[in-house]
């Protein structure tokens, strides 16, 4: 922790994922060529409930760690995320929006026996703060695209 401290480069994190398709809508999502998840399918999260689920999963481990961080141990932690989205132009249909969330709210519910509200408010300005899937919905991120065809 001291050496990010001095040089918080090194905290710096490049990834790249790789999501392929695996038939009708399901996708299979690489990273380093060797960890996958499987979204679209049936049985398996579909792409957008799949951005909710790393918001909450994200918000679980910052919560997790800074509350170890100031010594307060959790029984229970989850984290509850719901938004509301129209697929409508998803699927060539015009509407009066495109296809993002219009709306994302989520909830953090946490058994700490002993917490104090200072700790409790501490935990809350973390995952308000230093979230990086919550940061990077709150503000609008440049996105570029590139579409190649493959000739095969």
């Amino acid at each position: 922790m001291e050496s990010l401290r001095k040089d918080p480069s090194k905290a710096d994190r490049d990834p790249v994922v790789v999501a392929h398709w695996e038939g009708g809508s399901r996708s299979r999502i690489e990273m380093d060529g060797r960890k996958s998840l499987y979204v679209g399918a049936d049985d398996e999260f579909m792409a957008m409930a799949g951005l909710l689920g790393m918001l909450a999963a994200c918000d679980v481990e910052v919560v997790s760690t800074h509350a170890t961080m100031i010594g307060l141990e959790i029984k229970d932690l989850r984290v509850e995320a719901r938004g509301h989205f129209n697929v409508a132009t998803l699927l060539g249909i015009e509407a009066p929006n495109d296809a993002a969330y219009q709306e994302v709210s989520y909830r953090v519910v946490i058994e700490a026996p002993g917490a104090t509200d200072e700790q409790i408010e501490y935990l809350k300005e973390r995952c308000e703060r230093s979230s990086p899937v919550g940061d990077s919905l709150r503000k609008q991120i440049p996105l570029s695209l590139e579409f190649d065809l493959a000739r095969g």
